[in-house]
């Protein structure tokens, strides 16, 4: 259930009504006028409730449920229990979250600047935008409508910040372009220097780091992130990208539209992730490479060679997930007390 002490839900809406706003479908007979109140899980939704199914393994908890109404995918609508409304998507987890979103929408803050906020008179803050306690707007930075920037935060010098993003409390944001509609959890760091040097016995020489980071429209960047800024040329952040916590982009790098990397990803400078790429946890990927569209790295992968479009990978060094599943079943089965002894 949504905590109540931090998120607070709003106004009922019929059932009818949640289903146009979700692409969703009522079956022939469901009553549209049926109130809807708020989302849960199967097994603690009430009677005013909407809840979701798409996991098999939830399938007692379906059949059970005292919700309002399930979405789910019609091939499952026979397994609803009586008294409750199968909403039918064929994408229900997706849809779940936009009711979600529906009925947990951010309360709209306006025009706000905090009086211990510093700006710099050359920096263009847009008259919605709010600009929290602490903050630092340095000169020429620009910052879109709507905005909300949260305490500490602190947005260096020609800085752009597009229409509608959030930047969380203590980020950094410098020498980058951040598109709009952007969500940048507290603790981010974008456009620091890139970890470039001449390495030399007489002392390791800094290669000065000129570039900026570009950011998408709609990018998500977990907490405590960091994306470091180009050498020669920008580092990028392509639309649509979701970054999990404590995620280190190198300089130079170049992330296509709709990727997702998860929590401790290491990416190593000038790769190259091409569209819809899924990084697990604790993927480490090696510099100059190019990993194709559509692939898939499983946690803990040590990628040390290009990979290609829709591949699928795990292990270390990395290799296709059917040859990783043969290595660990064989090496299972040499584990074993006895094995390998002569008969």
């Amino acid at each position: 259930m949504p905590n109540k002490l931090f998120f607070q839900c709003g106004q009922p809406v019929t059932l009818g009504e949640l289903a146009n706003h979700i692409s969703a479908v009522l079956p022939d007979g469901a009553d549209a006028s049926k109130l809807i109140a708020d989302v849960s899980p199967l097994d603690r939704a009430t009677d005013q409730d909407l809840s979701f199914f798409e996991n098999r393994r939830y399938l007692s908890q379906l059949e059970q449920t005292k919700a309002a109404a399930v979405l789910l995918d019609p091939r499952f609508a026979d397994r609803v229990p009586e008294g409750v409304t199968a909403l039918l998507s064929d994408r229900p987890y997706r849809a779940f979250a936009l009711s979600a979103q529906f009925f947990y929408q951010n309360a709209e803050k306006s025009g706000a600047i905090h009086p211990t906020a510093v700006i710099d008179a050359s920096a263009i803050v847009d008259e919605t935008a709010v600009v929290e306690a602490g903050v630092v707007v340095k000169d020429g930075a620009r910052i879109g409508a709507g905005c909300v920037i949260e305490d500490n935060a602190i947005i260096d010098r020609n800085v752009r910040i597009g229409d509608g993003t959030k930047v969380g409390a203590g980020a950094y944001l410098g020498f980058c372009e951040v598109g709009s509609k952007c969500l940048i959890h507290p603790g981010v760091r974008i456009g620091t220097r890139g970890f470039g040097f001449a390495m030399d016995e007489a002392g390791h020489i800094d290669v000065p780091q000129l570039g900026g980071v570009q950011v998408g429209v709609g990018v998500e960047i977990g907490a405590n992130s960091t994306i470091d800024r180009g050498m020669s040329e920008d580092t990028v952040i392509g639309d649509g990208t979701k970054i999990d916590n404590l995620v280190q982009i190198g300089h130079n790098v170049k992330v296509g539209k709709g990727c997702v990397i998860v929590a401790l990803t290491g990416i190593a400078g000038s790769t190259v992730l091409e569209d819809y790429v899924v990084l697990a946890a604790q993927v480490g990927i090696a510099g100059h490479l190019r990993i194709g569209r559509g692939a898939q790295i499983a946690a803990k992968c040590g990628i040390i060679r290009d990979v290609p479009p829709g591949a699928r990978m795990g292990g270390v060094p990395a290799v296709s997930i059917k040859q990783w599943l043969r290595q660990h079943a064989v090496l299972e089965k040499l584990s074993r007390p006895g094995a390998g002894r002569k008969k």
